[in-house]
């Protein structure tokens, strides 16, 4: 019997090629919008350096998990490239190849190798997560951040003094930075925040921390971080809340303690002593969550 030669110009090669190049110059010109404190690099995996303790365990963990993602990435390629070559139909070939219902000993390694996967991957995330969320730590510093619509306001517990946030005035001009709440912390120190919400739900989120919690209306959620560097980062609400959801901004500024002890003297000369109540809430908080040493998640 006379056999056809069924095969067409193939282009798949050509339009993969142009896939993969378009792929990689959309992902510089996104990594090139990244202001100059967000920029990072291979040996951050690309993610914001990390200006925190546990900053670096998640840099860690998003480099880990990628290696991995690749490593099979690339397995799993080469075994169907292999296959393709290897067991690719003759010119010669006239017969149908054997049928196979079943192959026990294939089946059980598709199943055990990638439940063995997402085991390891969930041991490491959740107990990287466990050291990100754990309050057990004396502070140094403790603050209570307040979310509300749609600013900030921060108390600073062991100092006795507050600071009232408006929202962001965003005009393109010069000098809206002047407008947006900013928050001390002091370099080197522990600092535990506990969150609360005073209308809806916000997200507190400061993406040079790699790391970002909810305000919940009734609850006092809590996390600490021990900065590592100096500098002025931006922070946001990583949660929809409104309206003018985008411009409930804030600055964090990390500074040495004697600048952080004189902008805790400005804030007492300024009048702004005592601490904001949490009882202007919408919703009171629940049984149990108060803001302090024995509150919190």
């Amino acid at each position: 019997m006379r056999q056809h030669d069924l095969s067409t110009p193939r282009r798949g090669g050509h339009r993969l090629a142009v896939g993969v190049l378009l792929g990689a110059m959309v992902a510089l010109l996104l990594a090139g919008c990244a202001g100059g404190e967000m920029r990072g690099n291979a040996s951050t995996g690309w993610l914001p350096p990390a200006v925190t303790e546990g900053g670096e365990t998640v840099t860690t963990l998003w480099i880990g998990a990628w290696i991995a993602a690749i490593a099979v990435g690339l397995l799993v390629i080469g075994l169907v490239v292999w296959c393709i070559a290897a067991y690719r139909r003759k010119r010669d070939d006239t017969e149908l190849p054997v049928q196979l219902r079943y192959n026990v000993p294939i089946e059980i390694l598709f199943t055990v190798v990638p439940i063995f996967m997402v085991v390891v991957l969930f041991y490491y995330t959740a107990r990287d997560e466990s050291a990100l969320i754990d309050t057990s730590q004396e502070p140094d510093v403790s603050i209570n951040v307040i979310g509300k619509q749609w600013a900030w306001d921060f108390n600073y517990l062991e100092d006795d003094v507050h600071e009232v946030g408006t929202q962001a005035i965003l005009t393109g001009e010069p000098g809206a930075e002047e407008t947006i709440p900013t928050l001390y912390l002091p370099v080197g120190e522990r600092v535990q925040f506990y969150l609360t919400a005073r209308d809806v739900n916000h997200s507190f989120w400061v993406p040079a921390f790699l790391q970002k919690m909810d305000l919940i209306p009734g609850r006092v959620n809590t996390f600490q971080v021990v900065p590592t560097q100096e500098g002025t980062f931006k922070g946001k609400c990583a949660e929809l809340c409104g309206a003018y959801h985008s411009q409930m901004l804030f600055n964090v500024k990390v500074v040495g303690r004697d600048e952080y002890d004189q902008h805790m003297s400005d804030l007492r000369a300024s009048g702004q002593t005592g601490l904001l109540g949490n009882d202007l809430n919408r919703e009171p908080l629940m049984e149990g969550q108060t803001v302090g040493s024995e509150g919190g998640n």
